[in-house]
């Protein structure tokens, strides 16, 4: 694969397509059981909330995954992401019901860098609240 965005095509302020990624209590099984990852507060929820949580909640690391699905569908290649980093701020809260939880992410071009590589901003929310600081991606474009 290679990127599909050309670097020329893109200035500062791009906006890339804004996602939204529902979460279940059952999307959190089977991410535990992909990633080995079984603490109770992922799918426990009177643990959870023995512990101060609101109830069960997401995987930092699954957040942080389908966060950075909004750039590399926009870029066309999971390999053209050569840096990516968060900090977790609020937890996504995924409750027992039909619904379960959201993470909808927005993001947009915030640097033009050397070598068509470009800095994406990621903005990720859940229930209204920032859940992922500092979320930025290095992205090599064509």
């Amino acid at each position: 694969m290679a990127a599909q965005i050309k670097y020329a095509d893109v200035e500062v302020g791009t906006e890339l397509p804004a996602a939204s990624f529902p979460v279940t209590r059952a999307t959190l099984v089977q991410y535990a059981g992909a990633s080995g990852d079984f603490n109770p507060i992922h799918w426990n929820e009177k643990f959870a909330k023995e512990v101060g949580l609101p109830d069960v909640i997401a995987h930092g690391m699954f957040t942080m995954a389908e966060a950075i699905r909004v750039v590399t569908d926009w870029v066309g290649d999971p390999g053209a992401v050569v840096e990516y980093g968060v900090r977790f701020t609020k937890p996504v809260v995924v409750p027992n019901d039909d619904q379960g939880g959201l993470i909808e992410v927005t993001a947009k071009v915030a640097v033009k860098l050397d070598d068509n590589r470009v800095r994406v901003d990621l903005t990720a929310m859940s229930a209204g609240q920032k859940v992922l600081g500092m979320s930025r991606a290095v992205v090599a474009l064509a």
